[in-house]
């Protein structure tokens, strides 16, 4: 069975964006982005990287861990205010949403009804994982779904922003795992974790 990873950025102070929700690896964003990050990006997560930075980079690696991205409205809203409707062509790119009556992309599919319940059948589907992108909100209403968490951990706080489940998140303590862990030397570490 297919299983849901959230693969996500995260603060030392737990944040995934700053108060205003803005790409913070965007051209005024805060998130460092040292050349040791983007190479274990392109290595071990091609399929990751969006399809812009994939053509700066020169990747054309498939991946190996996904073929569908999950994402909710507002992180989503982030590539259309720069002109990306598909950020990710080479995945299934699912976009969960009460609001959007319409897809900008034809490839993209939009999903209004329960985050959960459209999970569980994608789960059941054959396939490679599924990446929950973000945000915040929407991990936050798929936090019992998720088998497998994938932290890339900057070297940096921020103090305020939006929290890695989201800010309405009910309190479900639950133990992770650790199962891989990378450090690179410019301070970010990549941890993942199985549901414990």
């Amino acid at each position: 069975m297919r299983k849901l990873v959230y693969y996500i950025a995260v603060t030392l102070d737990g944040f995934i964006a700053g108060p205003d929700g803005a790409d913070p690896s965007g051209p005024d964003g805060f998130w460092p982005i040292p050349a040791d990050y983007v190479r274990h990006l392109a290595e071990e997560y091609p399929e990751t990287l969006p399809a812009p930075a994939r053509q700066a980079l020169g990747v054309t690696a498939e991946g190996t861990h996904f073929d569908t991205v999950l994402e909710g409205r507002r992180t989503y809203e982030v590539g259309l205010r720069a002109g990306v409707t598909d950020a990710y062509p080479h995945l299934r790119h699912l976009v969960f949403s009460t609001t959007l009556t319409e897809s900008p992309d034809p490839a993209v599919e939009l999903v209004a009804s329960d985050p959960v319940a459209r999970v569980r059948e994608l789960k059941q589907e054959e396939g490679k994982d599924l990446w929950l992108i973000g945000g915040g909100e929407l991990a936050g209403a798929l936090y019992p779904e998720i088998d497998r968490l994938i932290v890339k951990l900057g070297p940096l706080t921020i103090g305020s922003g939006i929290p890695i489940f989201g800010r309405t998140a009910a309190f479900d303590p639950r133990v992770w795992r650790l199962t891989d862990h990378t450090v690179m030397e410019s301070g970010a570490a990549f941890l993942t974790y199985a549901r414990g």
